[in-house]
């Protein structure tokens, strides 16, 4: 290869280097667009909106990609660790997460089937040690009036007393019984009489 092919090489290396800087500069950043309306909006061609649309094109997929990767942090960290509880219900009257116990007819002490709720119930109050709750005894329509909400009370002590074994400090724990007088279903059957046997825990602060 003579001295004249050579140095014409390295010169067209040296122009498509430069080319290509000139590609990725160009998309480094967002160009700046003209004021609408101003003389400069018409002296744009064709092929210079073409290659500011591409660049766009990249810049606003790199945002993207970096908005949906950036951690939280600082503030954001904080405030995402922010949960106010006692907005929502779980079931019932029950706030959430916790979730109310059934009794059977005439009954206060706590059913094997509803220990895993009451398990649940301990956990959440056990991993959140300022919140206060009201267990608020419920009775069906059968009965006196006095009788249930007798009832109502025993059972609202009954499920005191099942999260104090667990662990609960009994001073974060209220209890009343409304007995009959809140029913959760109106209707005059066994459905709405299980629905109204229970009690339902309420956080108050």
């Amino acid at each position: 290869m003579t001295k004249t092919k050579e140095i014409k090489n390295l010169f067209m290396v040296a122009v498509g280097a430069l080319l290509l800087m000139g590609v990725f500069s160009g998309c480094a950043k967002k160009p700046v667009s003209p004021i609408e309306g101003s003389a400069a909006t018409t002296t744009v061609s064709k092929q210079s909106a073409k290659n500011t649309t591409s660049c766009d094109e990249v810049y606003e997929s790199t945002l993207r990609e970096y908005m949906a990767s950036e951690p939280v942090s600082g503030e954001n960290l904080e405030q995402s660790k922010v949960v106010v509880y006692g907005e929502e219900i779980s079931e019932g009257r029950t706030s959430a997460p916790m979730l109310p116990v059934y009794f059977d007819f005439d009954k206060y002490n706590i059913r094997p089937d509803m220990t895993y709720r009451m398990e649940e119930n301990a956990r959440f109050l056990l991993d959140n040690p300022n919140i206060k709750i009201e267990i608020q005894g419920n009775c069906d329509e059968r009965g006196t009036n006095e009788y249930n909400l007798a009832l109502g009370e025993k059972r609202a002590l009954s499920a005191k007393r099942y999260l104090v074994n667990l662990g609960v400090d009994p001073s974060r724990i209220e209890v009343v019984s409304f007995g009959e007088e809140k029913p959760l279903d109106p209707g005059h059957n066994e459905s709405a009489w299980a629905k109204n046997r229970r009690d339902d825990f309420v956080i108050i602060r």
